[in-house]
């Protein structure tokens, strides 16, 4: 009964509720709102494990619950930037100090184009426009003319007339590797303190003396010279080589010095032992040879294959720049006083191809010493060929050597014709 009662009322509430259109419709709206909304804030409402992924560090991955935009980093003023010298490390063998050359990758040293910028110096006296009688543009006096060709004249020796082809010539000198401020100056020698016995300079001398048949009377034990003293006008030597790694920056006295070196028919000879362009050594080197010749119209320039150290050579088959380590191309530059060479610059780094020395065959000269000790050889450089030294065959080595021979004949040679009308010639 109570059933059949309860049923009745039902069916007259739906009956009502049926007849109420507007009722229905605001229920059946306020249905799908609810649907709606309700389904969104569930799907788009992050998981409590997506947060906690955030604060894990245990991975090696963690996402981060902030985005912000990257900042690109602020260069800094050239004259700001400070160079940060390293230093090499010594390895030895067999009880020989060896300073092995890090030229790996130029790429691992390049430094910006503004640190090319020349810094400013204090008690500096510069040849420039301003600063001496001549600037590299001018002629030649005929006091110059004197000052050089007293120096030069004990290069070559009687008997030789410039007039003679280079090859019968005889020539008597010494060479010098720059001791200068910082930097790592023996780093393709080896020595024993002061005292060069074996490296890049050595193997050059040796084979120019041995490949010329005594013509070419280089000291097979080149000296380091201290670039401050004044031996350097003592000893006149026609060349000054210049290597190393890393930044320095010479001092005034050193500066003074070279500057008067090269008025004298001088020729400061710079090799880079990390080949290519702006290394540290690369910059360090432009920097302090705009010093001692500061011409306002004069860079470094490349010189062209009609020069001399080209076309005048004591090897004619050497006709251009030969590969340096890992196959470095690069020209050789010059900056120039009185049209000539005062500063040669060869950025390939001949001088850790010259640690590979060679013998009267122009093969690699692997004599020993009492010692047990390779003679001319760096085995540092040796025994990690075409791994980290690259480019290191007899044929490319004995292109280097002769190449080095041309440029020192071309140093021995380059004043003779505008010095001879003085009497001191």
């Amino acid at each position: 009964m109570t059933t059949n009662i309860q049923s009745n009322n039902f069916r007259q509430i739906w009956i009502r509720l049926s007849k109420s259109h507007f009722l229905v419709g605001s229920l059946m709206f306020h249905l799908l709102l609810v649907i709606f909304f309700g389904s969104k804030a569930i799907f788009d409402h992050p998981s409590e494990k997506t947060y906690a992924m955030a604060s894990d560090t245990s991975g090696l991955v963690t996402r981060e619950t902030n985005t912000v935009s990257p900042t690109l980093p602020t260069l800094p003023n050239s004259n700001e930037i400070k160079f940060n010298v390293v230093q090499t490390p010594m390895n030895s063998v067999n009880g020989i100090d060896i300073i092995p050359s890090t030229a790996i990758s130029p790429t691992n040293h390049s430094l910006p184009m503004s640190m090319l910028t020349t810094p400013s110096y204090s008690n500096t006296t510069i040849i420039g426009k301003t600063s001496g009688p001549e600037s590299a543009n001018s002629s030649i006096s005929t006091d110059s003319k004197v000052a050089i060709a007293n120096f030069i004249c004990e290069w070559a020796l009687p008997g030789s007339p410039p007039s003679e082809k280079l090859r019968s010539r005889k020539f008597k000198f010494t060479a010098y590797v720059a001791k200068y401020n910082g930097g790592d100056w023996a780093s393709t020698i080896r020595r024993s303190g002061d005292k060069i016995t074996a490296g890049s300079l050595p193997n050059l001398l040796y084979l120019m003396k041995i490949q010329s048949h005594d013509r070419i009377e280089a000291t097979l034990d080149p000296e380091a010279i201290d670039l401050a003293s004044d031996k350097i006008f003592s000893v006149k030597p026609p060349f000054i080589f210049f290597t190393g790694h890393r930044d320095f920056i010479l001092t005034s006295k050193e500066v003074e010095n070279l500057q008067r070196y090269v008025r004298l028919g001088g020729c400061i000879w710079g090799d880079s032992s990390l080949p290519g362009q702006r290394s540290r050594f690369d910059l360090a080197f432009r920097r302090e040879m705009k010093r001692v010749i500061q011409d306002a119209d004069k860079e470094f320039e490349a010189l062209p294959a009609n020069h001399d150290i080209f076309t005048k050579t004591y090897y004619n088959e050497i006709r251009s720049v030969p590969p340096g380590i890992n196959g470095y191309q690069d020209p050789v530059y010059a900056l120039k006083y009185n049209g000539e060479i005062a500063v040669l610059y060869t950025a390939n780094d001949y001088g850790d191809m010259w640690q590979i020395g060679l013998d009267s065959r122009w093969q690699v000269d692997f004599r020993k010493d009492a010692r047990g000790e390779f003679v001319a050889i760096n085995p540092v450089i040796w025994d990690n060929r075409d791994i980290i030294y690259r480019g290191i065959t007899p044929q490319k080595v004995a292109d280097t050597f002769k190449f080095g021979t041309n440029v020192v004949i071309h140093l021995l040679t380059r004043w003779e014709n505008k010095v001879r009308s003085v009497s001191a010639l």
